[in-house]
């Protein structure tokens, strides 16, 4: 077995995974305010920005100085599309659609979705259509990626966590669609 050293970040955003995968129910619109319901829920983007914010604090606290600013990490508190946008023009980088593959993907990308035209999106245009997100993870013990998410899904409503391989696979549609963006929320450090 190979025992890869993770980054501050990654063991971060791990340890969420650990702790609220198959806990946490999907609400549309519950932020990380809803971790504290009973039983708890949270949304996509909620997700996505618990696992950034913490995962850009923990690097903060292990470099012993300010690699992501506030604002940075402030601007990961936003609907999904709004973390995909931000994310690509603070940092000048984006794959989409046909691009997005297990090799070309950076090791946490965070990705954002084009899931159909909701009822709910009418009255809130989103840029690029971004409907969902979700947050690619990496196991400690192998180095594996996952991605995780909180999805309004009938049979597994929640947090879910998933090998990317897999994922890749159900994407297919998408991918070839050319509705995913990945963009790379710690290339933000070089740019403080």
């Amino acid at each position: 077995m190979v025992i890869m050293t993770l980054s501050a970040a990654e063991t971060a955003m791990w340890r969420l995974v650990q702790r609220y995968t198959g806990r946490v129910g999907y609400r549309r619109g519950a932020k990380v305010e809803g971790l504290l319901e009973n039983p708890p829920v949270i949304d996509c983007s909620g997700w996505t920005g618990l696992l950034l914010t913490q995962a850009m604090c923990a690097e903060n606290n292990a470099a012993g100085h300010i690699m992501f600013s506030d604002t940075h990490i402030r601007t990961m508190q936003a609907c999904s599309d709004r973390i995909i946008q931000e994310i690509a023009v603070r940092t000048g980088y984006t794959l989409a659609g046909s691009e997005i593959n297990a090799c070309s993907l950076p090791r946490c990308a965070t990705i954002g979705l084009k899931m159909g035209a909701p009822g709910w999106a009418a009255n809130h245009p989103r840029v690029r259509g971004v409907t969902h997100i979700v947050q690619i993870v990496r196991r400690p013990e192998d180095d594996v990626p996952f991605v995780s998410e909180s999805f309004g899904d009938p049979v597994r409503p929640g947090i879910s966590l998933t090998s990317l391989a897999d994922w890749l696979v159900r994407s297919q549609p998408l991918l070839q669609a050319d509705a995913l963006w990945a963009v790379d929320a710690f290339r933000l450090a070089s740019a403080n």
